[in-house]
């Protein structure tokens, strides 16, 4: 059996960070992911996606993301349910995150730099962050975020029309 889930895409709200009777972290948040078709109106439609992640992860994601940050998860779904108030069965499917990634640098300003507020859905990656796994590995924050890397608005190709990349960074 497999249960994989991958996204990329876009916090709705800021993650909302609590801890369990027993002190362990639990965050959840809202992933708005893109579709890759647009609708018959022409309009881009997103999937708004609940996860959950535990842990020391949670509290990184809690302290590192905010509305609008572009967010990687890597887990798998998972359902649950309970009775409602109104004594009604109540079902919930959600992502349960096995690793976060942080896909902007520090200093972005998440869905800023001339985005619609409304436009949730996740641009071209640029420089992986940071990560979180759920596992023991002692994973921090990359401190040099962008060392290396330009920005993907910049125009590579500007100046003399020649790119300087080694054969070392080329991956074929």
């Amino acid at each position: 059996m497999m249960n994989r889930v991958v996204l990329v895409g876009r916090l709705t709200k800021d993650p909302d960070l609590r801890y369990t009777p027993n002190g362990v972290p639990v965050a959840t948040f809202t992933l708005a992911v893109n579709r890759p078709f647009s609708s018959q109106s022409g309009d881009r439609e997103a999937d708004f996606i609940n996860c959950v992640v535990w842990r020391k992860p949670a509290e990184n994601v809690a302290n590192f993301l905010k509305k609008g940050s572009l967010a990687g998860v890597d887990g798998r779904i998972q359902t649950r349910n309970y009775e409602g108030q109104d004594g009604k069965r109540v079902y919930v499917t959600e992502v349960q995150a096995e690793s976060v990634q942080f896909l902007e640098p520090k200093s972005s300003s998440g869905g800023g730099g001339g985005r619609n507020n409304n436009d949730y859905g996740a641009p071209p990656m640029e420089p992986q962050g940071g990560s979180y796994g759920s596992g023991n590995q002692n994973q921090r924050p990359n401190q040099n975020q962008n060392k290396g890397f330009t920005r993907m608005d910049e125009d590579p190709f500007a100046g003399n029309g020649q790119i300087d990349i080694s054969d070392d960074d080329l991956p074929f």
